[in-house]
């Protein structure tokens, strides 16, 4: 269904399809659909063929596709009296994706039902039932393919979902932008990790919404489907509360605000993962609840750590974790995210935690025997959280990998995803331990993927370079694939990573220098979590090719 809070802000530039128009002049003849066309109604016509210089090569998109069938022809262009054609109708779950497409490339208009498919036209249509519901994000590699054919003048795209179809439109969109039109032949494409995405630290540096959307249209071309909101943590809790509307910092989101940046998010195929972070992070809560900071034997309090043995400690974290799980919606049928954080709880980080911290080795030894350590009463924390969320109907959980512990006596939850974003906090786990578990992990490894205003504790800003180069997705630690059989590291068990901006130091940069900062690396992440393969582009070949699909700065 047509959404207008979907548009970009600024339409396809006019001068690539003014380009486009003046390529295609019109020849006298008429062509039909060659033999073998999926087309849905393709007849002899009025329209003259478009005639244009051919376009030649490969398609010149990012991430690249995986398989192009090239054959002989002048492709596809924009031309004057192109439209999109959509057989399903107004009301099927591709019309919006068809409107998009059209936007983005200066206006196509846009026919429904039974037309004519004409020289010059895109028809775009589902391969199969289209049994999942409108902009329901998907979760399978083979539900995020899409088949592209250019022949004859014509151009045709075909999904089994609607994400297919979107990110088909996006391919258009980039090859129109880098090389005005697609190369004569069929393009058949899907990712390899079916999670691929990008994180944000809106508490320490609050993003403005236009910000944030302007991100979510960069990821969504990048065919990238996931965005995480870090949204509190000791310097601030950015989004409006109405159950303690104390703890909210003065510089925020509005829960109206959020609404929007979920329904942009839905419509560009992109799942939202909500992040509370606890039991550590809690500065900007426990600021108007220090009863609940955690304290030393010594009596000095460790900032941003809340006392888990208090009993009232849980009700406070629980009642904000049911109200932001009940703003942070998702469609019915669809994943629904949420992160536990787990990371840094400085009682873990002591090189005495019981003598440290005697009240929550007490807590332990009530709760889980004799022999209970205070890495069992947070994990028992974090699982119970989970069940809070659950509850409210998140079914994908997800903590950082410094949040699970090896314990005969508390586990965490089977069905959490393991984070990993680092191999040097102490008590590491390598991450092969996880994967040996059977657990699934998610890169997030901070020698590639780690964005940290301000360079802190020996960190610098990641090179799209370096990530295209040297990262893989099976590059979860350090800078070697982690040490398991293959037949623990493919998207079943590795399915994907996020490329994470923190704001330790928020005034380091602006938002427009952050913007420019990940631009590059970004569109790196996109082609590794695509094809893992080695990339046919030399990063001088590939940095310029970003440079034409990305259009203005946003």
């Amino acid at each position: 269904m047509s959404n207008p809070i979907r548009q970009p802000r600024a339409a396809f530039p006019a001068t690539v399809l003014v380009g486009a128009l003046l390529l295609a002049g019109c020849s006298q003849t008429v062509e039909t659909e060659p033999p073998g066309s999926t087309s849905a109604k393709v007849k002899p016509s009025s329209q003259a063929t478009p005639s244009w210089a051919p376009v030649t090569g490969t398609p010149q998109v990012i991430p690249a596709v995986r398989d192009f069938r090239r054959a002989e022809g002048r492709g596809w262009r924009p031309s004057k009296g192109a439209r999109v054609v959509v057989p399903a109708g107004p009301k099927s779950n591709v019309a919006d994706e068809a409107q998009l497409m059209a936007h983005d490339l200066g206006g196509l208009p846009v026919v429904y039902g039974g037309e004519t498919v004409q020289p010059g036209d895109i028809e775009v249509k589902l391969s199969g039932k289209g049994s999942t519901a409108n902009n329901v994000p998907v979760e399978g590699s083979a539900d995020q393919a899409y088949t592209l054919t250019a022949r004859g003048t014509r151009l045709t795209l075909t999904a089994p979902t609607d994400t297919g179809i979107f990110y088909g439109t996006r391919t258009v969109k980039q090859a129109v932008r880098a090389a005005g039109g697609l190369p004569e032949g069929t393009i058949e494409d899907r990712p390899d990790r079916p999670q691929r995405g990008m994180s944000l630290d809106n508490a320490r540096k609050p993003f403005t919404q236009g910000w944030i959307e302007d991100r979510l249209r960069e990821i969504a071309d990048l065919k990238l489907n996931q965005f995480q909101l870090h949204f509190s943590d000791d310097q601030g809790f950015r989004i409006q509360s109405d159950t303690h509307p104390e703890v909210v910092s003065a510089d925020h989101l509005t829960k109206a605000q959020v609404r929007q940046i979920i329904q942009l998010a839905q419509s560009l195929h992109i799942s939202v993962v909500p992040e509370l972070d606890s039991p550590g992070h809690l500065g900007a809560v426990l600021a108007h609840h220090q009863d609940l900071l955690l304290h030393r034997a010594s009596g000095s309090v460790v900032p941003g750590a809340i006392d888990i043995s208090n009993p009232k400690a849980a009700p406070l974290v629980d009642s904000l974790l049911k109200e932001m799980s009940e703003l942070f919606t998702n469609p019915k049928g669809a994943p629904a995210y949420w992160h536990l954080g787990g990371d840094e709880y400085q009682a873990l980080m002591s090189s005495s935690p019981s003598t440290t911290y005697p009240q929550l080795s007490r807590a332990a030894r009530q709760k889980y025997g004799p022999n209970g350590t205070i890495e069992d009463l947070a994990t028992g924390w974090l699982n119970d959280r989970q069940k809070t969320v659950e509850a409210k109907g998140k079914n994908r959980i997800e903590a950082w990998n410094d949040g699970f512990f090896s314990s005969p006596r508390a586990s965490a939850a089977k069905n959490r995803m393991v984070d990993y974003w680092t191999g040097k906090e102490i008590g590491k786990r390598d991450p092969a331990e996880f994967l040996r578990e059977g657990r699934n992990v998610l890169n997030f490894n901070d020698e590639f993927l780690y964005y940290v205003l301000g360079e802190p504790n020996q960190f610098t800003y990641p090179t799209g370079q370096r990530i295209y180069q040297s990262w893989t997705p099976q590059v979860l630690r350090h800078t070697q694939p982690v040490a398991v059989p293959a037949s623990m590291t493919g998207p079943d068990r590795i399915p994907g990573a996020r490329f994470a901006i923190w704001a330790d130091r928020s005034q380091a940069q602006t938002q427009a220098q952050v913007a420019a900062g990940i631009r590059l690396p970004l569109a790196a992440l996109a082609q590794k979590t695509w094809d893992s393969r080695k990339p046919v582009l030399s990063w001088t070949d590939f940095k310029a090719l970003a440079n034409r699909v990305a259009g203005p700065p946003r």
